[in-house]
C-alpha cells in the first residue's frame, strides 16, 4: 500500500513523536508498503522513505506562530482562513496516489490549527478523493492543563475535540484512551491503543552478526532465553540443558536456549555427540527453541557478539559436568544476569550465595521447576520478558500496527 505519515517535522529533528514516525516508516518500508513523508522541516529517511516538504505545516513558521497569538486570545483571523486553504491545496496534492494517511497529534494539539482545519476541510468535502485517515493522538491538548488557556469553544479549537467521522482513531495508552473516549463521546473499544516500543538493536548497540543471527532464529520473541556460552563437548551436559529445556516449556511455552560456541575441537568423538544432541532435540521437539549457533556459524563467535546475546538472554544455564576456573558465571554476574549452575567445586566457589545450584545429575524438572519459580516471581525478570514480548518495535508492527493497515485497505 501507498501510506503517508503527516506531521509538524520528521528526524532529524528531535522529538518523541519524530522518533515513532521514523520507526513506524522503516517497519512499513521493511514489510512492503511505499512510504512519504509529509511535514514542513526534516529530512528523507532512505531513498526508499522521502520527504514531501510541505513548510506552512510547521509548528514554528512566522505565519503559523502569528496566527496561533490571534487564535489563543480567541480571534480567528482572515490570515488563518487563507493558510488553512493553501495547506489544503498542497496536502492533497501531496497525498496523490496515497491508500492510508496517518496523522500525528495534527489533530490532537493545537500547535497549527490551520493545518488540523485543512485536514479536517479535505476530509468532510471531498472524502472520496482522499486516502483512509488514521488520526495518531499522542497528546491531547483538551485533556492537558497547560494548553486549555489557548483553547475556546468553536471553531477551529473543538476540531480537537470532535470526531470528524470514517476514520481511525489510534492512541498510545489505555489512558489516553480513556481521555480520547470522553472527550469525543465515543466509544473506547473504538479507539486503538498502539503501545510506542523500543528499538533492540540500537538500545543494545548489537553487532551486525548479533542482528543477523537473532533474525534467523527469531530469538527475540521467546521468553525466557537461556544462554549457554560454551564449545560442544561431553563434559558441558549440553543434554540436560535440553532435557531441563523440554520441561521448561511445559510451564513457559516460549522458552529457549542457546548454545553459542563451535564443537570442541581436539576430540573426534564431539562430532558423534552433536549429532547425538541434535537428534534428542528433534525428539524433545525443541527444533525452533533449542538454537545450536555451531549450525549457522563456523568457529568462534566474536567476543563482541558474545557479549551482544549475554544483553539479550535472561539467564545464564551453566550445567557443565567440568570446569577448570567458569568465566561464563563472571560475564553473567557483569551482565546482571541471574545464573543457573551446575554444583560443582569451580562454579560454586565463584557463585557462593548469588547463583541457583544444582547437581549435573538432577532430574530435569526439577531444574526447569527452579527456573520457573525464578522467572515467576523476579520483578526485573518479568519486567524485561513481558517488554520483549509487547514493546519492541518489530513486535508492535506485527501485533498492532500491521492489523491497523490491513483494516484501513
Amino acid at each position: 500500500m501507498n501510506i503517508a505519515l503527516l506531521h509538524y517535522s520528521v528526524p532529524p529533528i528531535v522529538g518523541g513523536v519524530e522518533s515513532v514516525i521514523a520507526h513506524h516508516a522503516r517497519l512499513m518500508s521493511n514489510n512492503g508498503h511505499s512510504v512519504r513523508l509529509i511535514a514542513a522541516r526534516g529530512d528523507s529517511l532512505s531513498e526508499h522513505i522521502p520527504l514531501v516538504m510541505m513548510p506552512l505545516a510547521d509548528s514554528r513558521h512566522e505565519r503559523i506562530l502569528q496566527v496561533k497569538e490571534e487564535l489563543d486570545r480567541g480571534k480567528v483571523t482572515e490570515e488563518f482562513a487563507v493558510i488553512r486553504d493553501k495547506l489544503a491545496i498542497e496536502l492533497q496534492e501531496a497525498l496523490t496516489g496515497v491508500d492510508v494517511l496517518i496523522a500525528h497529534n495534527v489533530c490532537s494539539l493545537n500547535k497549527n490549527l490551520a493545518l488540523t482545519a485543512a485536514l479536517h476541510q479535505l476530509h468532510t468535502t471531498a472524502p472520496r478523493k482522499l486516502p483512509r485517515l488514521i488520526l495518531w493522538h499522542h497528546d491531547l491538548a483538551w485533556t492537558t492543563p497547560r494548553y486549555l488557556p489557548e483553547l475556546h469553544d468553536g471553531y477551529p479549537w473543538n476540531l480537537l475535540k470532535t470526531d470528524w467521522g470514517n476514520l481511525t482513531h489510534v492512541v498510545v495508552s489505555e489512558l489516553r484512551r480513556d481521555e480520547l473516549s470522553e472527550l469525543m463521546n465515543i466509544e473506547p473499544a473504538s479507539i486503538q491503543v498502539v503501545p510506542n516500543g523500543v528499538n533492540v538493536a540500537e538500545f543494545y548497540k548489537l553487532e551486525a552478526l548479533t542482528e543477523s543471527l537473532l533474525g534467523r532464529t527469531n530469538l527475540l520473541d521467546a521468553a525466557p532465553i537461556l544462554l549457554l556460552p560454551v564449545r560442544i563437548t561431553p563434559r558441558k551436559n549440553i543434554e540436560l540443558a535440553l532435557r531441563t529445556l523440554a520441561e521448561l516449556k511445559k510451564d513457559l511455552p516460549q522458552a529457549a536456549l542457546v548454545v553459542t560456541g563451535p564443537l570442541g575441537p581436539h576430540n573426534a568423538n564431539n562430532v558423534k555427540y552433536f549429532e547425538m544432541l541434535t537428534s534428542l532435540r528433534t525428539q524433545l521437539g525443541l527444533d525452533s527453541s533449542a538454537h545450536f549457533f555451531a549450525e549457522l556459524y563456523d568457529g568462534f563467535l566474536p567476543d563482541e557478539v558474545i557479549a551482544d546475546f549475554y544483553r539479550v538472554a535472561d539467564a545464564l544455564f551453566f550445567p557443565s559436568r567440568e570446569e577448570g576456573f567458569g568465566i561464563p558465571l563472571l560475564e553473567a554476574a557483569f551482565s546482571h544476569l541471574p545464573a543457573f549452575c551446575a554444583d560443582i567445586p569451580p562454579l560454586k566457589k565463584l557463585g557462593g550465595e548469588d547463583a541457583i545450584f544444582f547437581s549435573p545429575d538432577e532430574k530435569p524438572e526439577i531444574v526447569a521447576g527452579m527456573i520457573t519459580n525464578y522467572f515467576r516471581t523476579a520483578l526485573p525478570a518479568r519486567l524485561v520478558m513481558r517488554a520483549r514480548d509487547s514493546f519492541r518495535w518489530e513486535a508492535i508492527y506485527r501485533q498492532h500496527i500491521a492489523p491497523l493497515i490491513r483494516t484501513a485497505r
